[in-house]
């Protein structure tokens, strides 16, 4: 008996009493696990996707001891294989099942959460699906491909009453100290941010090359446009040097939505511009605009570039941040706005689990920072200035920038 994530925390103790007080079968997941709960009080996952950052989560979420991973999933053989080994090297067992076709995981109803670490353009159809399905969502930043596919998983997050965290680890931890150094009033009232990010992504026209065996290439391009396999196209290389997916519009938004689903998100947190958005965006002009320019209707501007990693000015001073520093000090995340439980974000997402709080890196908030990511990209393609309007989600008077709230999906995949 797993913890359905679907019951409220009474409901969810009075079961596990009563399950304690039941006989149940030894598993050899109890037998292995010396010192992990019972059965009845275990949170039981899946993972899909499973290379690249998809094998840390699935790791990260493995060392709670109240998790049990029974199945995991990728297109690459390969990496389900050893994915499915390392579970059961952990548990001391073999009941973790491996898949090809994410629908066969999310059908199982033992399954209480699954974390999500495919390629972007797969990120709101597995997320919405698995909420369907009445299971809880950790998706890797960025939280989606497109704006409008950000609000479809809010909304499917709230409708089906689940808990939806994204992966955006760093917002916490890397940038925590600098958040509430800034929101102490240490440096007055917040009036500029820059935040260093490379750019967009860009068009693909690779050749095509024969598909690998262990590859479900057509599984991979999944809901993107056909194109024809090539190596480059689905490699986890980082940057945009046309070695890996984040370099091509079809499957990401570059760098811009990759890194800067961590430190877009971690500028918006510290001004406290979390639930909303830019009501601008100006690309640079080689004139009176030198950076990528947003907006927001206090009157804060955000710049892409120009600050370093991070830098935030104030009416008092300025506030700055480098990888493994903060100008606050220690990391401390218990004393994060928002964050509940012990262990990084990953432990924030299992104590939601339990309590059915939102994370700290809930659905909403995500998708804010990914629509600033998506915004300043729109605006480099276009290359020209764009109102927005961060309630109705909408721009004015720019119709060719409303071609790019959202993608056409290939048959037969659909939100």
């Amino acid at each position: 008996m797993s913890i359905r994530s679907g019951i409220t925390r009474r409901r969810f103790l009075e079961t596990a009493v009563t399950a304690a007080a039941a006989p149940y079968v030894i598993t050899s997941f109890s037998l292995k696990g010396f010192g992990r709960p019972a059965p009845s009080n275990r949170i039981v996952m899946g993972a899909i996707g499973v290379g690249g950052m998809g094998s840390g989560d699935m790791r990260a979420f493995m060392g709670f001891p109240e998790v049990q991973m029974v199945a995991v999933c990728d297109v690459f053989r390969d990496r389900r294989e050893k994915a499915k080994a390392g579970a059961d090297k952990n548990y001391g067992g073999e009941e973790c099942k491996a898949y090809g076709d994410f629908r066969e995981l999310l059908a199982r109803d033992d399954i209480d959460a699954v974390h999500v670490g495919t390629p972007d353009h797969w990120h709101a159809i597995t997320t919405i699906r698995a909420c369907r399905s009445g299971k809880d969502v950790y998706c890797q930043k960025p939280l989606s491909l497109t704006i409008r596919e950000g609000r479809a998983m809010v909304g499917a997050a709230r409708r089906y009453g689940r808990v939806v965290s994204c992966g955006s680890q760093r917002v916490l931890g890397d940038y925590g100290g600098l958040a509430r150094e800034v929101r102490s009033g240490a440096i007055g009232e917040p009036r500029e941010a820059f935040v260093g990010v490379e750019g967009p992504s860009r068009p693909c026209d690779l050749p095509g090359e024969p598909v690998p065996d262990g590859l479900d290439w057509d599984m991979w391009l999944g809901p993107a446009p056909w194109a024809p396999y090539n190596p480059c196209r689905c490699a986890a290389a980082y940057g945009l040097g046309g070695k890996g997916w984040r370099s091509w519009r079809d499957y990401s938004g570059g760098m811009m939505t990759d890194w800067g689903g961590h430190k877009f998100a971690a500028a918006m947190f510290a001004l406290g511009l979390e639930h909303t958005g830019p009501v601008e965006i100006i690309p640079p002009d080689g004139k009176d605009h030198k950076l990528l320019t947003y907006v927001f209707a206090n009157g804060v501007r955000m710049y892409h570039g120009g600050g370093g990693d991070i830098t935030i000015r104030g009416t008092l001073g300025e506030a700055g941040r480098g990888r493994g520093r903060s100008a606050a000090g220690p990391r401390a995340n218990v004393a994060m706005p928002g964050y509940k439980g012990q262990g990084g974000i990953y432990g924030d997402f299992i104590c939601c689990l339990k309590t059915r709080e939102r994370p700290f890196q809930d659905v909403e908030i995500a998708h804010r920072a990914a629509t600033v990511c998506h915004l300043g990209n729109i605006a480099y393609w276009l290359g020209r200035p764009l109102k927005w309007d961060p309630v109705k989600e909408g721009f004015a008077d720019a119709p060719e920038a409303d071609r790019w709230l959202d993608r056409a999906k290939r048959e037969p995949w659909q939100l």
